[in-house]
């Protein structure tokens, strides 16, 4: 979309819906009617924003693909921007480039089984292809999400849950590391990878989506292996140490791939190897 990779287009902050106690969803508009008209992105994908006198960082897109007037970026107070940017409020303006990386495999899982696993702010990458299932149900079979967060008050997009569950095919999973004491919650307690166990998706005509913390990705990927999935059927999103969005800086390079560019998205037969190895 941007002629210039390097210059931002200015964008207006719409809307802000807190998510947990450091985490809210933001609602954008770029300035100019035109190039938000113009602005489109696949699942996965990310872009950059910036604030003045604070600097710019990497976020991915959490709304739907189909939405056009607007886009979403679920972002968690962990550092300078994101730091500055939890303090914002409707009609705040920021920076935009973008949207740059590699989507999840949309084509790809088309007929296929859809297992999605995702632990803490890892659902944000993965709730554009959520939504791309299901207002696309036909296409897609078995839709299946495995989903940890360390207590129930951490969990993102808890008010859509049941919204979920109306769609055909359908099951989901959620576990949490702790439940503080006066939380009420029924569900599962331990790791996300405990309910590896549980999970209906086979390896057979199937893709897997993954994305969280990367220790919790190197023990997904372990468990699947071991149940039969093949390494070419595994993607990971991997969102690390991104500067530049465009492949230049090297900030984000490992081994032989740049996260940016060649990524964010991963099969993990693509990073299997490498020389920096992640998971």
């Amino acid at each position: 979309m941007m002629i210039n990779p390097y210059l931002p287009e200015e964008a207006v902050i719409t809307a802000v819906k807190p998510q947990t106690e450091d985490t809210n969803t933001y609602t954008l508009k770029l300035s100019d009617p035109e190039k938000q008209k113009g602005f489109t992105f696949l699942p996965g994908q990310f872009v950059m924003i910036s604030i003045l006198g604070w600097g710019e960082a990497a976020f991915s897109i959490s709304s739907s693909p189909s939405r056009h007037g607007s886009f979403d970026c679920t972002i968690r107070n962990v550092g300078d921007v994101s730091g500055s940017l939890i303090n914002y409020v409707n009609n705040g303006t920021v920076g935009v480039r973008g949207p740059y990386g590699r989507p999840w495999p949309v084509e790809e899982a088309k007929g296929k089984d859809v297992l999605i696993i995702a632990g803490g702010l890892g659902l944000a990458p993965i709730r554009p292809m959520i939504m791309e299932v299901m207002q696309n149900r036909g296409e897609y079979l078995r839709l299946e999400i495995l989903y940890g967060a360390k207590t129930p008050l951490d969990m993102l997009f808890r008010d859509e849950f049941e919204k979920w569950a109306e769609t055909d095919n359908y099951n989901f999973l959620a576990t949490v590391d702790v439940v503080p004491d006066g939380v009420e919650w029924e569900g599962r307690t331990g790791l996300v990878t405990a309910l590896l166990d549980e999970v209906e998706t086979t390896p057979r005509r199937s893709v897997v989506l993954t994305c969280g913390p990367e220790i919790m990705m190197k023990f997904v990927v372990a468990g699947l292996l071991a149940r039969g999935f093949r390494k070419d059927q595994v993607f990971l999103s991997l969102e690390r140490r991104m500067k530049c969005g465009v492949g230049k800086c090297g900030h984000c390079q490992v081994g032989t791939r740049f996260v940016c560019k060649d990524g964010p998205v991963f099969t993990y037969a693509d990073i299997n190897g490498l020389a920096d190895k992640i998971v």
